[in-house]
């Protein structure tokens, strides 16, 4: 495994040098800034990357102001008490992406937040107090008490937050592979315990956040 300064120069040579490189990456929220996020963004955003998973992403993002009016602001109080028939209802609704599974998982997910909010307050806080060096271990708990937030669902869902994550992506798992922390993707708890500890290890070495190495990384894997 390659030393994280050697993977950053790989990557910034193929975008244009270090400087122009380092510009382009994005700095997660802090702790803080996560724990002001109010419960229905993140009931929002979760629904967001649910109904994106498999589809049309410029039709969800268009669709998604009327999405939001639709679903009271993902109120998670108002949508953890959606009846099966207003689910069935929403099938008819033009307005909206009609996936029946999708939309019960808005309620579903509704009540996994507020499981959340009880236990710390607000479920915001479980996000930003979350050791970012168990960060698999946050997508563990998504996949287990949450509704389809397996995947690249939960990683989409957690870095467009403002989470300090990684996304297994096609070029991260290829660099991850060129760097023999993994010989393929990784899914296993196994493999995935590799992986954060590589990971550990870059940001130990580079002092950057999980956001930063995750596409340096991407970045460093020819096209």
């Amino acid at each position: 495994m390659q030393d994280f300064e050697t993977i950053f120069q790989m990557a910034a040579k193929r975008k244009g040098g270090a400087k122009s490189f380092e510009q382009t990456l994005t700095t997660p929220k802090s702790p803080s800034e996560l724990a002001a996020i109010l419960d229905d963004r993140w009931l929002s955003m979760m629904s967001k990357c649910i109904f994106q998973a498999g589809f049309n992403w410029k039709v969800v993002e268009h669709k998604w102001p009327d999405i939001e009016g639709v679903f009271d602001g993902f109120d998670i109080g108002r949508m953890g008490f959606m009846t099966d028939e207003e689910i069935g209802d929403h099938l008819s609704d033009a307005r909206i992406i009609r996936h029946g599974k999708k939309i019960a998982a808005i309620r579903d997910n509704a009540r996994f937040l507020g499981e959340l909010a009880r236990e710390k307050g607000t479920a915001a806080r479980v996000f930003a107090e979350w050791p970012v060096e168990d960060y698999i271990g946050l997508l563990a708990m998504l996949k287990k008490r949450a509704t389809r937030m397996g995947g690249n669902s939960a990683m989409y869902f957690l870095r467009f937050m403002g989470v300090d994550s990684f996304i297994l992506s096609r070029d991260v798992v290829a660099a991850l592979i060129r760097e023999n922390v993994v010989d393929k993707a990784p899914t296993s708890k196994r493999d995935l315990d590799k992986v954060q500890t590589a990971f550990n290890g870059w940001r130990e070495q580079s002092k950057r956040p999980l956001t930063h190495i995750s596409r340096v990384l991407a970045c460093s894997v020819e096209g």
